[in-house]
């Protein structure tokens, strides 16, 4: 038996393409991803690519990767350091290769290290020649160079055959980690299907890869991870996105009313766009606007036609959309805003991920004008929590944001679909004329909410707008008693969301040393942190939340139970301060970090040990 066709099996495995921005890495690394979860292993990943369009190729500004952590055992997140590198270039190479665990296995493109490339880089000598890689298994193949080989006879370009090999890296790689070619080679038929020459020549290209790890002794091992014990159901993978959209089509379908959802592009929000655009006969109809304030406008015009209005955006787009948001506060409208976080401020890092828009969406606009706030925790999360979203705002007559973030938009995960009868029934009701005067601000005296009245309704004519309206009449009204009673009613609409919300769930004991209380993306990190060192015995319990305004109505019990609360976020301490706001009487300590990353399941344990 050759050295590489023995066979290892292990439990899980992160991998983490890298290369130019052009060498196709995302795509290597969904594919990988689709068969993985097709082959029945679960899944975490981390797409990470610049923000140029095209950086200047070979340099460190235009390196893209694409990490994926598959496992025969649940996993939380894509990993905290690959345990294999697949680089096609120098750049590449140097980027990443301190993530890299020591020991661990190179795979390169030899055939980019040339004197060029690697000034370009930054590198002061060849790596491949002095002792930087002394400690790590490297596995040399001229990607470059075999992929040409390959498609020599191929009617393609060259500088299109050049672009295939990124197809051969990933049938190396699918050798040498028993992956199927089944799904991959589907896939480039259907996609090219209009391009035969360019299917042909990726099929070549993915064949050869998958051929050399079979005939060659390159690889040190072939390696075979099996699948993943998973409850019994339907599933498919997903990405942030994708759910948020799905989620979407279902409030159109679990309400029977049309969405209109108005937007502006913006990273790492567009995608969600995207995918609504293609299903326009779920009656979801999608409006890509000259801007943000007209993407707002046109969703608040929707929902006061009777239809649900939604809108997305990211940080800076929320800026331009606050003046609407405020007038969707004073009209009391169902409005759902989409905010996929990214890092700030301004244009700020929009490819990254950050958690730092939680007090923007809480306080950014002028006067008093409270909102209610709910943030997914992962990927399929999305789809769940912006049906709640427009639960919320629909029975509470109210704007509500729904918090994402670059993370979860583009990480995918495998996704059980839910049946349609366990969705949660969204009620509408709207009034008609009963032969007294109509009363637009007469509240509903469990929720607060005022009648959700449909223009054109006979008998059933009011005011709009965003002068201070009266109460109950919707008149307009400058009273200073009129204007403090308005204030406290929408003050008080919101806090009463606190008793329709599940109430805070503690994981461990419930009350001891150390709470870890997260919110949003950072969830999987949290929940893996803490269980390993449960695990070990410590005595340590986690708290995630997802309704961040109004806070469940348990979490000042909950938090006083415990000697001191670690608020882990990608953000400078936004939670931990309106915790402390909040909550007299509790020691609550942040740990902070805005690099455009995710936490790393090893820093929050040292974060817990050092307060244990």
């Amino acid at each position: 038996m050759s050295v590489a066709s023995q066979e290892k099996e292990l439990e899980s495995v992160t991998i983490r393409f890298a290369g130019d921005s052009g060498d196709g890495m995302q795509l290597t690394g969904d594919q990988f991803t689709d068969t993985s979860a097709l082959m029945g292993n679960d899944i975490a990943t981390l797409p990470d690519f610049p923000a140029e369009i095209r950086a200047p190729q070979g340099t460190l500004p235009g390196v893209s990767s694409f990490q994926i952590q598959f496992s025969k055992k649940e996993v939380f997140t894509a990993g905290d350091e690959p345990d294999v590198l697949v680089v096609m270039n120098p750049a590449a190479l140097k980027v990443n290769l301190n993530d890299l665990q020591p020991g661990g296995l190179i795979v390169l493109n030899t055939d980019s290290f040339t004197e060029d490339n690697l000034k370009k880089a930054g590198w002061k000598s060849n790596p491949l020649e002095d002792s930087t890689l002394r400690d790590y298994s490297l596995v040399k193949v001229p990607f470059s160079s075999l992929t040409r080989n390959a498609l020599a006879e191929s009617k393609i370009k060259p500088s299109e055959i050049d672009r295939c090999k990124n197809f051969f890296a990933l049938g190396l790689m699918f050798w040498m980690y028993g992956r199927s070619m089944d799904h991959t080679i589907k896939w480039i038929q259907e996609k090219f299907a209009k391009k035969p020459e360019i299917a042909e020549a990726n099929l070549m290209a993915l064949k050869a890869g998958y051929n050399y790890g079979d005939i060659t002794e390159a690889a040190p091992s072939r390696f075979i991870v099996k699948k993943a014990v998973i409850s019994p159901g339907t599933y498919r993978k997903i990405t942030g996105n994708e759910a948020t959209a799905l989620g979407i089509i279902a409030v159109a379908q679990l309400t029977g009313k049309e969405v209109l959802y108005g937007s502006y592009p913006i990273t790492p929000a567009s995608n969600i766009l995207h995918e609504l655009s293609k299903r326009k006969n779920f009656n979801v109809k999608t409006f890509q606007a000259e801007d943000e304030i007209a993407a707002c406008g046109a969703a608040l015009g929707a929902s006061f036609g009777g239809h649900i209005g939604m809108t997305a955006t990211s940080g800076p787009g929320v800026c331009l959309k606050s003046e609407m948001i405020n007038l969707a506060v004073m009209v009391e409208l169902p409005l759902v805003i989409l905010n996929i976080q990214r890092g700030g401020p301004s244009t700020g890092l929009p490819t990254k991920t950050e958690q730092s828009d939680l007090l923007q969406v809480m306080f950014g606009r002028n006067g008093d004008s409270p909102v209610a706030v709910v943030a997914a925790s992962t990927p399929s999360d999305c789809f769940d929590l912006i049906i709640e979203a427009a639960r919320l705002a629909i029975k509470y007559m109210t704007p509500v944001f729904f918090l994402s973030d670059g993370y979860l938009a583009n990480g995918a995960e495998p996704w059980r679909l839910p049946r349609i009868e366990d969705l949660p029934k969204i009620k509408i009701e709207h009034p008609q004329y009963t032969g007294s005067p109509f009363l637009p601000y007469l509240r509903d005296e469990k929720t607060l909410a005022r009648p959700w009245a449909v223009p054109g309704t006979p008998g059933l004519e009011h005011r709009i707008g965003g002068i201070e309206k009266a109460d109950k009449t919707g008149g307009v009204s400058y009273d200073p008693d009129n204007h403090q009673r308005m204030t406290e009613l929408r003050r008080d609409k919101i806090r009463r969301i606190a008793d329709d919300i599940p109430l805070a769930k503690v994981f461990g004991e419930p009350k001891g040393k150390v709470l870890v209380l997260g919110w949003g993306g950072t969830y999987g990190t949290l929940y893996a942190a803490v269980s390993e060192l449960q695990s070990e015995g410590k005595k340590v319990s986690s708290c995630h939340l997802t309704h961040l305004n109004p806070f469940p109505r348990n979490l000042g019990a909950v938090l006083k139970s415990f000697e001191t609360i670690l608020v882990p976020e990608l953000n400078m301490g936004q939670l931990l301060f309106l915790i402390r706001a909040e909550f007299e009487g509790i020691h609550a300590v942040g740990y902070n970090r805005v690099k455009g990353q995710p936490f790393k399941i090893k820093e929050i344990k040292q974060a817990i040990q050092g307060l244990l």
